[in-house]
């Protein structure tokens, strides 16, 4: 049941309302949220500022990496004669360079020392990637059936999955069993009995429920227990006997507010103060993911603070997170071929309307991040009149050219860009490519219409190679 803690200070009893769970050694630190903060998105930065570090972060992009990006595109398309070439020789395709995952892994490392990441793999479930970051030394976040035989088919060994649903198929559950899955998450009382009879012996992450209005994919409103029904969750795991071993948090998809990932820390650690308090061993905090390269060096900075404060060294904690994005995003650039035009010199159009180019990808396809991570990927031109201009600075303004960008199928919901200029004037034949399409792109590709879903990859490594 619902509980509210009298904490005895030195002026009076206050007694604070379960949404806050102000308990133990923080109801006196000078770190503490007050009510009215407790129930606002406001944090007062101010607080952390000696626990905040200060560090300079790796480059990620380096010449020799745009050099082979541009090498391997020009090799792959230069192979390919769309007018003579076999039907779906002339497909989009990806080149992935691996040398920005380790560096990737290399700034992680440095801004985030305590913190253990476990790479989502539901962002991105390319092999070569997960082979990778195995022998960096990353674990996986797994949140079904598939994404853990993935795992264990690379020879990854099951004690470095974390099963990261809070809500699971039974089945599902009772396989990661099998497969000795031994960490899961729960946010009701539901989960806890499938738990009960189905995992028994499970290491248990409560996922609380966190502030993520500034996320791109809001997480909150389908998963995360109440902080008012933290105590009896609980209090009906101790009747059950299951092993509660920490929390688990997730700021949603994408997120850019850092006041909410030190909130969700600090409601982390009263939830700990109240789970220790009743006898689990709660030893390990899960900070989720939503990091993104581009917000990353603040993020970090605002994380690290927080935990060195919360969570001290001293008070014993494993610390984790669930990267995704963070680690692909950059990583792959898509190359797509110019199928039609519409527009123009030769079709009847005003002036002011763009033309209408098509491409043999599309939102469907491996662009479907417009529909489900609310991305807009970036054209950029890479032929043009068998040109080779990848890289190439833009034009000024007044040379651009006025596009819509479509994919390739039937359907008038496959469009990329409505209106966006491109540096030159393309026709069919012509090539464009997208940087930066490495998160929640090709992992819910799909073949509708007949249309191929799985994109080849050709892989560089510029930490390995050099032009």
């Amino acid at each position: 049941m619902s509980t509210s803690t009298t904490v005895q200070t030195n002026s009076s009893n206050v007694v604070e309302e379960p949404i806050s769970l102000l308990q133990h050694e923080l109801i006196n630190s000078e770190f503490k949220i007050s009510r009215s903060e407790s129930n606002s998105r406001s944090f007062n930065f101010d607080l952390l500022k000696d626990h905040i570090p200060q560090s300079s972060i790796v480059s990620l992009d380096t010449p020799y990496s745009e050099a082979l990006i541009s090498k391997a595109l020009n090799e792959e398309i230069s192979k390919i004669n769309y007018e003579t070439c076999e039907p779906g020789a002339e497909d989009s395709f990806f080149v992935c360079d691996l040398g920005k995952i380790e560096r990737l892994f290399k700034i992680w490392k440095q801004s985030l020392p305590r913190v253990h990441p476990f790479y989502a793999v539901k962002c991105n479930p390319n092999p070569e990637v997960l082979k990778l970051l195995a022998k960096l030394g990353a674990n996986f976040d797994c949140a079904s059936k598939g994404e853990i035989e993935l795992i264990l088919s690379l020879g990854i060994d099951p004690s470095r999955i974390i099963y990261a649903h809070p809500c699971k198929v039974g089945s599902f559950l009772r396989f990661a069993q099998k497969q000795n899955v031994g960490m899961t998450t729960f946010d009701n009382a539901d989960e806890l009995y499938k738990i009960k009879k189905f995992h028994p012996n499970c290491k248990l992450l409560l996922r609380i429920i966190t502030d993520d209005e500034s996320a791109q994919c809001r997480l909150s409103t389908k998963y995360g227990a109440p902080l008012s029904n933290v105590s009896n969750l609980l209090n009906l795991a101790k009747e059950l006997g299951l092993n509660i071993a920490g929390v688990s948090f997730h700021v949603g998809s994408g997120a850019s507010d850092n006041e909410s990932l030190i909130k969700a820390v600090h409601d982390s650690r009263n939830v700990f103060n109240i789970g220790r308090s009743m006898g689990f061993n709660m030893n390990t905090l899960d900070v989720g993911g939503g990091f993104s390269y581009e917000s990353f060096d603040h993020a970090s900075k605002a994380l690290s603070g927080a935990l060195d404060k919360f969570f001290p060294v001293e008070y014993g904690v494993n610390i984790i997170a669930e990267p995704g994005r963070y680690f692909v995003a950059n990583a792959f650039t898509l190359a797509t071929h110019v199928i039609a035009r519409r527009g123009g010199i030769f079709d009847q159009q005003q002036s002011d309307e763009p033309t209408m180019i098509y491409i043999n990808d599309g939102v469907y396809g491996n662009m479907n991040c417009i529909l489900f991570d609310h991305q807009q990927p970036e054209a950029h031109v890479l032929t043009n009149r068998d040109e080779f201009l990848f890289g190439e600075l833009n034009q000024s303004s007044n040379d651009k050219f006025k596009v819509s960008i479509w994919g390739p199928t039937c359907d008038g919901l496959d469009c990329i860009n409505k209106s966006t200029y491109l540096s030159h004037n393309v026709v069919v034949g012509d090539w464009l490519y997208f940087p930066n399409l490495g998160a929640y792109t090709s992992a819910a590709a799909s073949p509708f219409n007949g249309f191929k879903a799985d994109a080849n990859t050709v892989y560089i490594n510029s930490e390995r190679y050099f032009v």
